[in-house]
């Protein structure tokens, strides 16, 4: 089968909130209590979430860590949407980018992201944003899919996706995205001059009752391997379909069970 893509890849779409809640938020909402309990950090903080996309770990912060307050910030206007009608009046949502927080220096005592790093334009200044905002010995944290190594429901998919197709491979998050791993991860943060730097691996069991339970999230068109999916002329699409089927490890009951595991890192910052 000749590359479905021979000159350029698919776009990352993030734009429409209820298929990213379908195909990847709703994993998300299981990791960030889990996310949370790791930092084990007290009440009474004023908490940033960056990138705070359709809200889950906004709502896991106002839900279970006793906040002062809970500010998020997201650049589509479509996981907004969706993150205000969630969370109401327990956060203040804003339009915004990692690279250039509105806030004043040192206005948060914890400044969090959940599965953006890899998305970020420029990590680098995105972290020195998240540095920058946060008072001396508060926390910058963050979390990631591991992409690379166990987030078992996009690699069966981008592993049947380069069997029909050697060029889909190099779209693979794995491949593309460098922070899906520790050491990465870990060496980012230092050199954003945090101190205690500490990574850990967060798994998720990821259920589907049936096949089909696993496909209707790629149809939504939402990040790279869904947007992959939805470019493929139908007849390759079903392809597609028929070689994740035959390949999945599917139950007696027609259930399959799959994990996810995301790195989370965390670092203090240090004194001014």
């Amino acid at each position: 089968m000749r590359p479905a893509h021979p000159a350029s890849r698919p776009p990352d779409s993030w734009e429409r909130g209820s298929p990213y809640e379908q195909y990847v938020g709703r994993w998300s909402r299981q990791v960030a209590p889990a996310f949370l309990a790791w930092l084990d950090l007290p009440a009474g903080l004023r908490w940033v979430d960056v990138g705070c996309g359709t809200g889950a770990l906004a709502e896991a912060i106002a839900s279970g860590s006793a906040p002062r307050s809970v500010t998020g910030f997201e650049p589509s206007e479509g996981f907004l949407e969706q993150a205000r009608e969630r969370l109401g009046a327990r956060a203040q949502l804003h339009r915004g980018s990692a690279e250039a927080l509105p806030l004043p220096d040192a206005s948060a005592d914890a400044t969090v992201s959940g599965l953006v790093l890899n998305f970020l334009p420029d990590v680098a200044a995105g972290l020195r944003e998240m540095v920058r905002i946060t008072a001396a010995g508060g926390t910058v944290a963050a979390y990631v899919w591991d992409y690379a190594q166990r987030m078992e429901l996009m690699q069966h998919f981008w592993e049947a996706a380069a069997r029909l197709d050697p060029a889909a491979a190099a779209l693979d998050e794995g491949v593309r995205f460098p922070l899906c791993r520790p050491q990465a991860l870990e060496a980012a943060f230092r050199q954003a001059h945090l101190q205690e730097v500490g990574v850990t691996g967060l798994e998720i069991p990821t259920v589907f009752e049936s096949f089909a339970a696993y496909w209707k999230p790629f149809l939504g068109g939402q990040g790279p391997a869904p947007a992959y999916a939805m470019s493929l002329p139908p007849e390759r699409r079903q392809a597609l379909r028929d070689a994740l089927e035959a390949r999945l490890p599917v139950q007696a009951d027609g259930s399959i069970a799959l994990v996810a595991r995301a790195w989370a890192v965390r670092g203090r910052v240090p004194a001014r």
